[in-house]
């Protein structure tokens, strides 16, 4: 006699775990371990460690290596725009710019590994393209919008996406040399520095300096 077949019950599903949930999840946790280990330590292995996860998970979310550092990027610039969503306007249009300038160094200074994806290429896995460098647009509006209501008050002359963008360059590059500890030894020298680097770039592009 032959013996009767036991049915087995259908296995059921696993619960779907690559959701947007686990992918800002792991968006975070990427950024606080670039953060706090910088470009050395940021390992998939070590990234799927700290955000509980799987290596599988990550490739299968972010394709590769490459795929996440432009997400971060990505990110990056979403922070820095929020922060500068944040700034009030004033009756000072030159001190709004200065604000401004600020509030970047402020974002660079406590972000260093996530604005080095921004404004470097840190890992050759990620190499950022036309799309990548339309994330900055909410950033380079802050800065030619700012610009232009100092020229429109005249206390700014000259093309106001020009000078937004040697500002940026001078933001970028004095928070970059303050991160390295280059900029001084104590706190007052650091921010005489910045003052001065400030000054002397708006002065330039002052009416009077420009033969306006």
């Amino acid at each position: 006699m032959r013996r009767a077949l036991t049915a087995r019950a259908a296995p059921l599903p696993r619960p779907k775990r690559r959701t947007e949930e686990l992918h800002e999840h792991i968006l975070q946790v990427a950024a606080e371990l670039i953060a706090t280990e910088g470009m050395q330590g940021f390992t998939t292995r070590r990234l799927a460690e700290q955000a509980s996860t799987s290596t599988p998970a990550i490739y299968e979310l972010f394709g590769d290596k490459g795929g996440l550092v432009r997400q971060i990027f990505f990110e990056g610039f979403r922070r820095l725009a929020s922060e500068l969503d944040g700034l009030r306007r004033t009756d000072d249009p030159r001190e709004d710019v200065c604000r401004l300038l600020q509030a970047f160094r402020c974002f660079y200074r406590e972000n260093p590994a996530i604005a080095a994806v921004m404004f470097s290429r840190p890992v050759p896995e990620f190499d950022p393209g036309p799309s990548e460098q339309q994330a900055g647009r909410a950033v380079r509006e802050h800065f030619v919008g700012c610009v232009q209501r100092a020229i429109d008050s005249g206390i700014l002359d000259g093309n106001a996406t020009d000078i937004a963008h040697v500002l940026l360059a001078l933001a970028q590059g004095m928070a970059a040399v303050e991160v390295a500890g280059w900029l001084g030894t104590s706190n007052a020298s650091v921010q005489r520095r910045w003052r001065l680097a400030i000054d002397a770039v708006l002065d330039g592009f002052s009416p009077m300096s420009r033969g306006s």
